[in-house]
């Protein structure tokens, strides 16, 4: 019979070199999860992140990862969980502005339309809205002037999310109940986005074309996952090609509406048409 050999106990070096945790200003940002199934399975109750952080205890490590908007918001799980009287305490989000910049011109003046669009089923919290608006808006007023655009953004965050506290004290052990009763307490706001789904958009003049493709890209580090810079065909926020635009617009089928058009539809009364669009109803 082969000599057993005998497993060596798990120590927190052997866990730490293991795991390989990436650190990012303090917080684990990337691996968690496999670190917390682990340490959950292990005995150790420190671990050494790095030579130059102190230990760490497992509550003090699944708080810190689940400060990591990367990874716990990521993904889009269930069905969405909006404020409502039923889910109470929610705290206000930090983006409150979504238009900015000259947001009164006329369609006629800002003819370029340029969007960032997502490129993954995620979650943006309301914090990267805000810092990815702030971040387009400063770049924007600053090389092309603060009337020379119209910034808006198109995602809203009404998804909840939640979080489930854990004590950081000594003897946090004796007091908590890990994952029994684990559904949390709403901790913020996200907005769930899809592929291809518009984040930002800004209208602006053709001359300021490069100013917005650079304050877009700025703003894509303030998001997680992929996005893509697209510029529109269509005349500014309207549906319509810019070919289209002009031909409806001498032909007098379109009214123009603010930062948006009023269309000629062959449908309705016939007088209300011809006192909204005369010019579509002149006699060549």
């Amino acid at each position: 019979m082969a000599p057993t050999t005998k497993k060596a106990k798990k120590n927190a070096d052997s866990i730490n070199s293991r795991l390989a945790l990436v650190m990012k200003s303090g917080k684990v940002t990337l691996g968690y999860k496999s670190t917390l199934k682990t340490l959950r399975s292990g005995k150790a109750k420190l671990v050494i992140i790095a030579g130059n952080t102190p230990p760490l205890r497992k509550s003090e490590l699944e708080y810190y990862a689940m400060l990591s908007k990367t990874n716990v918001h990521h993904f889009s799980g269930n069905n969405p969980y909006p404020k409502s009287r039923f889910n109470r305490g929610v705290p206000d989000p930090k983006i409150r502005i979504f238009d900015l910049g000259r947001k009164k011109a006329n369609v006629d003046e800002f003819p370029l339309c340029i969007h960032l669009v997502s490129n993954e089923y995620e979650q943006l919290s309301s914090e990267a809205l805000e810092a990815a608006r702030i971040c387009a808006n400063k770049y924007m007023t600053k090389t092309a002037g603060k009337e020379a655009f119209h910034l808006r953004v198109r995602a809203h965050p009404y998804h909840v999310v939640r979080i489930n506290k854990m004590l950081s004290c000594a003897g946090a052990d004796r007091l908590q109940t890990g994952m029994r009763g684990a559904w949390g307490k709403p901790n913020g706001t996200v907005a769930r986005v899809n592929i291809g789904q518009i984040i930002l958009s800004i209208r602006t003049r053709d001359t300021f074309r490069p100013n917005a493709l650079e304050a877009l890209r700025r703003s894509q580090y303030k998001f997680p996952g992929r996005q893509k810079i697209i510029v529109s065909k269509n005349w500014g926020f309207t549906p319509l090609r810019r070919e289209e635009y002009m031909e409806k617009k001498a032909g007098g089928r379109v009214l123009v509406d603010g930062a948006y058009v009023q269309f000629l539809s062959n449908h309705g009364k016939l007088a209300d048409n011809v006192r909204r669009f005369p010019a579509a109803f002149q006699e060549a």
